[in-house]
């Protein structure tokens, strides 16, 4: 009687765990979501990991983990004006569902490496994943030099991903118990750029800028020197290697040159932003690239008990010009913090959730948190914050720009340099344009119109989803109804 009671114990477990799988819908209870990672490859950005609050925000209060990988389909939208989302992609437990890491995409392989980040529940021994896009699936790597290097995840760092070379870049981040399962103590700041070649698939750990800890930055890529250029700014940095965050502040620019493989300071003039971190950036730059103009939303206030920003701002290259471009008109807002930020085609640069400490309000859920800047207010209603429009591929330089370093909407700028250059080796840098030899992939990659994974039905997806999980409950239930017949 007891084993008869053990097996009606476990197929009860199973139909309670099936229905809180089924509790939600991830895009049709949506209501926030913060600390995901994003990328983009072949006009699908990726979603993955990150954490979750679903509608009604006031029954529903806890922050659960994201374990859905979704992606916005960038070549249509929904009648809100954004890129449709689908959640049909696959992904198992296997995988981390992490917050504050990264996604670097290899869009020649049509690859996806998800690289650091921490978890709600203890996180495992490190290991590199990867998603292969073409054909849906993950997959774990293994790395020699990761363990011969001592790397180790992190998080809350800044990384990049540079498809002209294959390689990821990732500074600084936190290391502590929840992202290291060897870590004992309070969370640390790394200070070290960690490197990762897609085609060797080899990991360094390489010099930043200085041996100070630093996290909750940003770093973007510019197509400037002869291999290109890192530009890293803002976070927090632990100066006396005691575990104290001070704010870096926004007017020191750290550049690494690529080719040299040395890291540079410039100090930046103009309109200083507010210390911040956990923001999120994106750069772009017109066809003739005599500016670089990086992008910068939101974040959270340095000094507690201050709510955070709700701002856009423009870092100008290489004159090293900062400019505020919104808010026009003071106001509260709605400050956020923990969101991501995907230039597309250099004109257009999603911003994707983010966590609101003002507001218990959800992020436009019909378009799952999902707003648009046009970078050039070339848009159909001419302004900054507009519809995502697939079919704009130009970057235009806005007006703000242009009456602070001259030129014109397709570039030409006349302000080609800092006041004072912080290191002569920088205006050298600044006079060349990167150009690189075509990688090739090193894989046979589908030719257009394959199959390349996913489906392209989304509604498909949920209600096939959610059709299994009511017949599943319904064959437990029926077998429980037989098993007590057959007892009686």
């Amino acid at each position: 009687m007891a084993h008869s009671f053990f097996r009606l114990l476990i197929a009860f477990t199973a139909i309670i765990s099936l229905s809180r799988q089924q509790q939600h819908d991830p895009l049709n209870d949506f209501c926030r979501r913060f600390g995901q990672q994003t990328a983009v490859v072949d006009n699908k950005l990726f979603i993955q990991g990150g954490l979750v609050d679903w509608n009604p925000l006031a029954q529903y209060t806890h922050n659960d983990t994201n374990t859905w990988f979704l992606y916005n389909d960038l070549n249509h939208t929904t009648d809100d004006g954004m890129p449709i989302l689908y959640s049909n992609l696959s992904i198992n437990s296997s995988v981390p569902a992490v917050s504050g890491g990264i996604l670097w995409q290899d869009t020649v392989n049509k690859y996806l490496y998800q690289f650091g980040g921490q978890s709600q529940t203890a996180p495992g021994r490190f290991s590199l994943w990867r998603y292969d896009i073409i054909l849906n699936q993950w997959n774990q790597t293994l790395s020699s030099s990761a363990q011969d290097s001592d790397i180790q995840r992190v998080n809350n760092g800044a990384g990049v991903a540079i498809d002209e070379i294959g390689v990821g870049y990732y500074l600084g981040g936190y290391q502590s118990n929840t992202s290291d399962p060897g870590w004992v103590g309070p969370p640390k700041m790394t200070s070290t750029l960690i490197r990762y070649d897609m085609d060797a698939g080899d990991f360094t750990n390489n010099t930043g800028p200085d041996m100070v800890g630093r996290a909750e930055g940003v770093m973007v890529f510019i197509p400037a020197s002869d291999r290109g250029l890192l530009i890293y700014f803002g976070g927090v940095m632990d100066p006396y290697g005691n575990g104290t965050s001070v704010g870096s502040n926004m007017s020191t620019i750290y550049i690494y040159d690529i080719a040299s493989a040395k890291w540079y300071t410039q100090t930046a003039a103009g309109d200083i932003p507010e210390n911040r971190r956990l923001f999120c950036a994106g750069a772009t730059w017109p066809d003739d690239q005599t500016s670089y103009n990086i992008y910068l939303y939101g974040g959270e206030d340095i000094e507690p008990n201050s709510a955070g920003f709700d701002d856009v701002w423009i870092l100008s290259l290489p004159s090293f010009t900062w400019i505020k471009w919104w808010p026009t008109q003071p106001g509260p807002g709605n400050p956020h913090h923990s969101m991501t930020c995907n230039v597309i085609n250099r004109s257009q640069m999603l911003i994707i959730g983010g966590t609101f400490p003002l507001t218990d309000t959800c992020d436009s859920p019909t378009v799952w948190g999902t707003h648009n800047l046009n970078l050039g207010e070339n848009g159909p209603n001419k302004a900054m914050w507009d519809v995502f429009m697939p079919n704009i591929t130009e970057y235009v330089v806005p007006q703000a720009i242009i009456a602070k370093i001259g030129g014109g909407p397709g570039g030409g700028a006349t302000v080609i340099r800092p006041q004072t250059w912080d290191n002569r080796d920088l205006s050298v840098y600044f006079s060349r344009q990167a150009k690189f030899a075509a990688r090739s992939p090193t894989r046979a990659i589908p030719t257009a119109g394959s199959n390349k994974g996913g489906s392209s039905n989304h509604t498909g997806a949920i209600v096939g989803g959610t059709v299994g999980g009511v017949v599943g409950v319904c064959i437990i239930i029926a077998f429980l109804v037989w098993f007590l017949r057959c007892r009686r």
